[in-house]
């Protein structure tokens, strides 16, 4: 959780040249593992994005 919570704090700070807006979403990835608001939300984002694709494809493909 120590990981994760860094790479959170990291991300906030991104406009710093060291730290990047890149440690934020993989800082939520790693508290993900121990915390169970994270990962509900984690899970809930790749539900949503899922069922955004799919829909996606669905529309491209009877474009085509």
């Amino acid at each position: 959780m120590l990981l994760g919570s860094g790479f959170v704090a990291g991300g906030i700070v991104g406009f710093l040249p060291v730290v990047g807006f890149w440690m934020l979403p993989l800082g939520l990835m790693i508290l993900s593992v121990d915390s169970k608001a994270v990962r509900r939300g984690r899970r809930r984002l790749e539900v949503r994005w899922g069922r955004w694709r799919k829909r996606r494809n669905a529309s491209q493909s009877s474009e085509g």
